[in-house]
């Protein structure tokens, strides 16, 4: 009988993605349980099968006024408590997240393994060290892994799928937050620029976008309102184009060559998985990382990242990745 093993992911898309390689891995050798926001069964359906799927959205994942109780779901909170009958031998967490750690000790978890932060350790079992402060965040899932006895490959060996025939560019303008967006008309323009070279390109973007394309006649713009109808527009893609955002890791996993426009976050850490993928970084600021808060009225490494310096780079990308189409798309 397997042991059951808990994992506790409970902010976005792309964290999701980057913690694929380690379901799939331990869902070989644990009955798992996934405690993960509600989009999670549609990544279910397409990555991890045998993992069961708990939705959950924590009420401190929230961007803005994450600590006014009175608005949490305290019944969802509440029902968490069928997940400690019967108990899970072994749950664990990739964040160095203290209310993590003590949802992992509230739910009475046999062995609990995180990263303390704050003196977490007192929630923990089998407190881990973190890799180096550089690392990219899927070695949190590797050290995970080491820990239970499991082998995870290195991101420049993932199996992810094989290189696509298709030619099309899909150019996904939205992210989590504003901060992360790469100015809309920057975009426009170098949509236009592609499309003047002989590429086929598709706008995709996030809903509160959608009358701003629209108005600059791209009539062709799609909008997908959910995770399964992302994936419908990434099966078409040859690559993808976007900010740094959980549809651009979801392309990459999906084996769709990523080219990722950065902001306030670093590359080095949350870089998509795929290793023909290319990042563009934000312009310094001071306070980078700022986890999406910005100080400044607009984000600067974001305004004050060119088109010319992004076109540039962008076309070298697609030589590597896609052929043009035979001809121009009106």
């Amino acid at each position: 009988m397997k042991a059951r093993l808990l994992v506790i992911e409970l902010w976005g898309l792309g964290d999701l993605v980057i913690a694929t390689p380690f379901l799939q891995a331990a869902s070989r050798k644990y009955e798992v349980t996934l405690l993960a926001k509600p989009y999670a069964r549609d990544l279910q359906a397409h990555f991890w099968p045998d993992v069961r799927v708990r939705p959950f959205v924590a009420p401190w994942t929230a961007f803005r006024r994450k600590y006014w109780l009175p608005k949490w779901p305290w019944a969802d909170i509440y029902r968490l408590r069928h997940l400690a009958r019967p108990r899970f031998d072994i749950g664990l967490t990739a964040r160095w997240d203290p209310r993590d750690h003590l949802l992992l000790r509230a739910l009475r978890v046999r062995r609990r393994l995180g990263f303390p932060r704050m003196r977490s350790q007192i929630f923990l079992t089998d407190p881990l060290a973190r890799p180096h402060p550089t690392a990219h965040r899927y070695e949190n899932w590797r050290v995970l892994a080491r820990a239970l006895d499991l082998e995870l490959p290195t991101r420049e060996a993932l199996p992810l799928a094989p290189p696509r025939a298709q030619s099309e560019v899909l150019i996904h303008t939205g992210a989590g937050q504003p901060v992360r967006v790469w100015p809309l008309e920057r975009y426009r323009d170098v949509a236009n620029s592609l499309r003047r070279l002989g590429y086929t390109v598709r706008i995709a973007c996030d809903p509160d976008q959608r009358q701003w394309w629209l108005a600059q006649g791209e009539t062709q713009v799609v909008t997908p309102a959910s995770v399964t109808e992302l994936f419908e527009q990434i099966a078409r893609a040859g690559a993808f184009v976007g900010n740094d955002s959980g549809p651009c890791h979801l392309a990459a996993f999906c084996g769709v060559p990523t080219f990722t426009i950065f902001g306030p976050q670093l590359p080095e850490w949350f870089a998509p998985l795929h290793p023909a993928g290319e990042c563009v970084e934000g312009k310094p600021c001071p306070y980078k990382p700022c986890s999406d808060y910005c100080r400044f009225p607009e984000p600067l490494c974001m305004a004050r990242l060119g088109q010319d310096e992004v076109l540039a780079r962008l076309k070298a990308f697609l030589e590597r990745t896609v052929p043009k189409a035979a001809g121009v798309t009106p």
